[in-house]
């Protein structure tokens, strides 16, 4: 039986576009317990009532979840980070040292172009470095989630290139993101091969093959064959389900439990197996 488990990530709650979720992270916990998941993964923008590690702990035990990781995204648009940059990573180094097995995921905010583009991707690199290093000196563990929307500055092959060779190996993973692979242009399952080695952290997210998100399922990414790589390669980390098909946006929480369904039906039994 694999290691693997299963996560469910917070940006699905995104996707209504109002904000309405950005202070019911319990109420999003309770989604995802009742949709069959081990852990969530909240971006820094969900933590606002939860950044006391010892809240955290207490609404994790009442809805029997882990903390899998906690996406910390940041502009890192200069060669150091802002004394501003540099507090928020501070404060979330010291909130993760609570949660020892908890991944810290550094993700760029995309910008509305590429204009300046190496200058951009070696100041993210040096940026994103230095505070995992800081991490990493402090026994927590950070993985880097690169994006696709247009502006994003790590998107193609080539970027990737630059990304993986420019990311501290010995202070930072990787964590491939299924969908934004594909949106970039590169078949998922090739990039995870060819990363294997750094990655700690997986992303999965579905797209249908004109580049629209699909609910979970629905699209072109090939899931078992990527799943049951990461089992032969004995990978044993968390995999963390992102949705951000359409029907997100009305309803978020029934895309969460049709993507639980999905996992009980497609993906645990390759697990369990």
């Amino acid at each position: 039986m694999s290691q693997i488990q299963l996560s469910c990530e917070t940006y699905t709650w995104v996707m209504p576009g109002d904000g309405s979720y950005t202070n019911k992270l319990e109420h999003i916990m309770a989604v995802c317990q009742s949709a069959g998941f081990a852990g969530i993964e909240p971006d820094n923008s969900f933590m606002s009532l939860h950044a006391d590690p010892l809240v955290m702990k207490d609404a994790l035990a009442k809805h029997n979840l882990k903390l899998s990781s906690l996406a910390y995204v940041e502009d890192w648009l200069h060669p150091t980070e802002t004394d501003e940059e540099r507090a928020r990573a501070d404060q979330w180094i010291a909130f993760m040292k609570h949660f020892p097995e908890t991944i810290l995921l550094s993700v760029q905010m995309p910008q509305s172009n590429r204009d300046n583009l190496r200058e951009r991707q070696d100041n993210m690199i040096a940026c994103v470095n230095a505070f995992s290093r800081r991490a990493a000196e402090q026994g927590v563990i950070c993985s880097n989630h690169p994006n696709s929307p247009s502006g994003s500055a790590f998107r193609i092959e080539s970027d990737y290139e630059i990304l993986l060779e420019g990311l501290d190996g010995d202070a930072c993973g990787y964590c491939p993101d299924v969908g934004h692979i594909a949106k970039g242009g590169m078949d998922p399952l090739s990039i995870i091969k060819q990363y294997r080695d750094t990655i700690n952290l997986v992303h999965y997210k579905d797209m249908y093959t004109d580049g629209r998100w699909a609910a979970t399922g629905e699209g072109a990414i090939d899931f078992q064959a990527i799943t049951q790589y990461l089992i032969d390669s004995s990978y044993e980390g968390w995999i963390v389900m992102e949705d951000e098909c359409d029907d997100a946006i009305a309803d978020p929480d029934d895309v969460t439990r049709r993507d639980g369904i999905y996992i009980q039906n497609e993906i645990m039994p390759q697990l369990q197996a």
